[in-house]
């Protein structure tokens, strides 16, 4: 089973992007990230033609997560993190497929720090780890997989500075990831390639993807009823050098 996370940055803009990968890559499940689309927005069809049954949730311009399962529907289970009622964003969708509880998430990016956005990163992050320890406690077989708007640590960035105010990369927010992993989850990626950089995002600016210039911002965490299924990960860097390509390249995992 081939498991993978996109921040697709713009579904529609990138539909034919996006279509190109699922016919090369063949992912079972996908969860998406930024469709930058309301609900009636969402392109359902196109993705069922290409063999994906869909479950999103939109938002006009900004946010919206998704999750494609090849060749079934996903079952929804939520579609909002729990802990905040006042929260209204698009970041969070949950589901059932082919026995795994697949929860696609989007982190808030946090800048300007400090702040309210920054405070709203780590009041989202704790929100997730209260909601993911619910899972541990059951002992589901859960992945985790998103766009956590974090590079854990100083081997997911590349060697700079012009970062460092940045809420990506903050003590407080490597912190917040560290005690999501503490809790017993998996990083997949950094499982299996513990030495390569696997970066899964180039910012369009001053020439970041020729540069190879990348982080480490797309994770996919396991739970432990499911870490020992791990055999492979990856990313597929090549759909971040194509023409109107998102900013961000799929991350990958396949499970026996």
């Amino acid at each position: 089973m081939k498991i993978a996370t996109f921040n697709i940055n713009n579904i529609n803009r990138r539909l034919p992007n996006l279509l190109r990968w699922l016919r090369s890559a063949k992912p079972d499940i996908v969860c998406l990230q930024e469709l930058k689309a309301a609900d009636p927005e969402f392109p359902a069809q196109a993705l069922a033609e290409a063999g994906y049954g869909a479950i999103w949730r939109g938002q006009k311009t900004w946010n919206g997560v998704a999750i494609l399962a090849r060749n079934a529907e996903p079952v929804p289970v939520r579609t909002a993190l729990p802990g905040d009622r006042d929260d209204h964003e698009a970041r969070y969708i949950e589901a059932a497929v082919s026995g795994i509880v697949i929860a696609c998430l989007y982190l808030p990016n946090g800048n300007p720090q400090p702040g309210p956005k920054f405070d709203y990163k780590l009041d989202w992050f704790k929100r997730l780890r209260t909601h993911a320890a619910k899972f541990l406690k059951q002992d589901l077989p859960v992945v985790l997989a998103g766009d956590y708007n974090v590079a854990p640590t100083a081997a997911d960035i590349y060697p700079t500075r012009s970062w460092d105010k940045d809420a990506l990369i903050q003590p407080k927010s490597r912190a917040a990831f560290t005690s999501l992993l503490e809790q017993g989850w998996t990083d997949a990626i950094r499982t299996l390639h513990p030495e390569k950089p696997m970066f899964t995002f180039w910012d369009y600016k001053r020439n970041r993807w020729p540069r190879d210039a990348g982080l480490r911002l797309d994770h996919l965490l396991l739970s432990p009823a499911l870490a020992h299924r791990l055999i492979k990960a990856g990313v597929d860097r090549k759909l971040r050098g194509e023409d109107g390509a998102s900013d961000h390249a799929p991350a990958w995992i396949v499970l026996r």
